[in-house]
């Protein structure tokens, strides 16, 4: 072991250790991670402490403050936890707030909505703000106010030497575009400071249907999303309830088609806007109402234990009626062994370049496909594989070849949510401040 324990207020775990094995899992328990090491931090001068020891003794350091993200790849890494850094700091005022690496997001929305500001969240209150945010982060507010990278203006970083900074735009500029989209494969981030934004009134909520009314319910969304303002985000799932007996006996076993939606406004008007849902009859669950701001993350029922599962995403350069049909003829016979098979709107200012924007850009592509399949054992993983390859192969006229940093699943490189000059960029920030590879992220940007 070259990591010494002694010198660490939080704890150090090495394999062969008591509690070892579950401090190494990730969230989603169908990645294998064989580590040498876990270090659960108690505070950033542990962090420093943890990166000046293995660039010592030349080990690598990987950071996951809850384990959301994890690849394949690792092998022999310390792999460092900021899961206890859990700060969370609101400068109503000045709409910022500055949340600790370990903070989720749910814990960042409560402390928010107290001062009536939000931030740009994803759909999962337990995701960490810090990891979610330096991979871009794809809001449910996106379409209103941009990825959720760009919204950062301040980090606190341990460098590859163990030295402690204060990144701005001002102060290097260069890390700090980095930081902003590029994921942690050049430093540690220990805090950031990120932009809040106004939003005292959140009308959201999911409406439900058996999967047999899909173009029914694909028809309403094309045209609400065709037209629909910045505020107003949907979600269009075909989803595939298991036959588990923790499912409720309506959903269980259940094949259905949903919608997921928010707008930033009153109620009134957001079901002004997507009233042609209401005409597609059979509705099995409707949500919808006014929410607290903070409650957005409850919206999809998102799983809060972990478990396995396989990941695949594509961005839609179009919605036309070509690829509604493929999508839907690629799943009339049902989308099992998928969990979920998803369309999001995106448009709006998510796809607004600005001179300003980190690494992370802007996302040009109108929609996102996104899908889900379960990965309990390695027959259901191979089939849920083939099935995800089979719908982007039905796609793939409809596709651009990209997609979000943050929906990159296992065994997929940075190469694939980047434009070449950008990934040269990010490869060149790369080899000036960690030469040696002391940091190795979940997707290296030299992978």
């Amino acid at each position: 072991m070259t990591i010494d324990g002694r010198t660490l207020k939080g704890r150090l775990s090495a394999a062969g250790d008591d509690g070892f094995e579950q401090a190494a899992l990730p969230w989603n328990r169908a990645v294998r991670q064989p580590i040498a090491a876990v270090v659960e931090a108690e505070d950033a001068a542990d962090v420093a402490a943890v990166v000046r020891q293995a660039a010592a003794a030349g080990l690598r350091v990987a950071t996951q403050p809850n384990g959301h993200g994890a690849t394949t790849g690792l092998d022999g890494e310390v792999l460092l936890r900021t899961s206890r850094l859990r700060a969370v700091e609101v400068r109503p005022a000045e709409w910022v707030a500055r949340v600790e690496a370990g903070a989720s997001w749910g814990e960042l929305l409560a402390a928010a909505a107290k001062h009536d500001l939000t931030g740009l969240a994803g759909s999962s209150p337990i995701v960490s703000v810090a990891g979610y945010s330096l991979g871009g982060g794809l809001s449910w507010y996106g379409r209103a106010h941009g990825l959720a990278g760009n919204a950062i203006r301040a980090l606190e970083v341990v460098d590859a030497e163990g030295g402690t900074s204060r990144v701005t735009a001002d102060s290097d500029p260069e890390l700090f575009w980095a930081l902003r989209g590029g994921g942690g494969d050049f430093g540690v981030v220990t805090a950031l400071e990120l932009a809040l934004f106004p939003a005292s009134r959140l009308y959201g909520g999911r409406m439900m249907w058996p999967a047999a009314r899909a173009a029914e319910v694909m028809a309403a969304f094309r045209e609400i999303t065709a037209t629909a303002p910045e505020e107003l985000t949907l979600w269009f799932t075909l989803a595939q309830f298991p036959p588990f007996p923790e499912v409720p006996e309506p959903l269980r076993g259940l094949a259905a088609v949903m919608v997921d939606l928010t707008f930033l406004g009153a109620a009134e008007a957001g079901r002004a806007l997507v009233r042609p849902l209401e005409s597609v009859p059979g509705v099995l669950l409707d949500t919808r109402g006014d929410l607290p701001v903070a409650e957005v993350g409850g919206i999809c029922a998102e799983p809060v234990e972990p478990m396995p599962a396989l990941l695949r995403a594509e961005l839609l350069t179009g919605l036309g009626d070509d690829a509604v049909a493929a999508l839907l003829e690629a799943a009339a016979a049902g989308i099992a062994p998928l969990a979920t098979v998803q369309v999001r709107h995106l448009g709006g200012a998510l796809a607004r370049a600005g001179e300003d924007a980190g690494a992370c850009g802007h996302v040009a592509e109108p929609y996102l496909l996104s899908m889900i399949g379960p990965a309990p054992v390695p027959e259901v993983a191979a089939a849920a594989t083939a099935r995800q390859e089979a719908i982007v192969a039905a796609l793939s006229a409809h596709t651009s070849g990209l997609k979000p940093f943050t929906f990159l699943g296992d065994g997929e490189t940075a190469a694939a949510a980047f434009p070449p000059a950008t990934l040269e960029r990010l490869r060149a920030v790369k080899r000036a401040r960690d030469p040696r590879g002391v940091f190795r992220s979940n997707y290296p940007v030299l992978g």
